[in-house]
């Protein structure tokens, strides 16, 4: 059997947020702990890294600041869900991001059915999340978008079936989205376990090889450089 890397790799590019915005339109951001820039500036909210991407965007003549994948990042620093006394940090992002307007219309890459949904609420969570089951050459495996919002979920259903490039849902504000600049956390999961409506989208140093084989770059599938 093929893994799961060459599936995703032999499959047509594809979206997940708005087909209209053109890949052109797509510009890599750096989040990590490497950006000197978003050192100095030091967002403490929501609102300093919407301004934030909201400034790069617009320097940059682009709609879509994209990556993130296995980036070690500090912003996580603000939450205990990824710092405190009982738990090893976890600062190591192992979704792909796109950040774009809030209400952004987030769709599905590749036939799939919903396998699981909720609301994952607390600051620096996925709130509202999504997550498909999909079946490409015998092989299962599904993706996650985290970060949606509360109208993403409303009338949703375990097992409720979407064509590629359907629209699954909107992206969420900070209000409701774990407090983050308006964004979907879109990450590939090839065991998901007994997790339902979540998936770990952050990681220890120490557990960064188990998920690098769990969950493959989201850009073998997207192909956006």
């Amino acid at each position: 059997m093929k893994p799961l890397s060459s599936i995703l790799k032999s499959l047509p590019p594809t979206k997940v947020i708005d087909s209209s915005i053109e890949f052109s339109k797509y510009i890599a951001l750096d989040l990590s702990v490497t950006n000197q820039e978003l050192v100095d500036l030091k967002p403490e909210n929501s609102e300093d890294l919407e301004s934030y991407i909201s400034s790069f965007l617009e320097r940059n003549n682009a709609e879509v600041a994209f990556g993130g994948y296995i980036e070690g990042r500090t912003l996580y620093q603000r939450s205990s869900i990824f710092k405190n006394e009982s738990i090893p940090e976890r600062n190591i992002h192992i979704g792909l991001d796109l950040w774009t307007k809030v209400g952004t219309p987030v769709l599905a890459p590749l036939d799939g059915k919903v396998h699981s949904f909720k609301n994952n609420i607390g600051l620096g969570d996925y709130g509202p999340t999504i997550i498909l089951q999909h079946e490409v050459e015998n092989e299962k495996f599904y993706t996650l978008y985290g970060h949606l919002s509360l109208e993403s979920i409303e009338n949703l259903s375990v097992g409720t079936f979407f064509n590629k490039g359907e629209k699954i849902g909107t992206l969420g504000n900070s209000t409701v989205n774990g407090d983050y600049a308006p964004h979907v956390h879109f990450q590939i999961i090839q065991n998901i376990e007994s997790y339902s409506g979540d998936y770990p989208g952050v990681c220890n140093t120490n557990d960064l090889n188990f998920y690098i084989e769990n969950c493959p770059d989201p850009n073998l599938l997207l192909k956006i450089t």
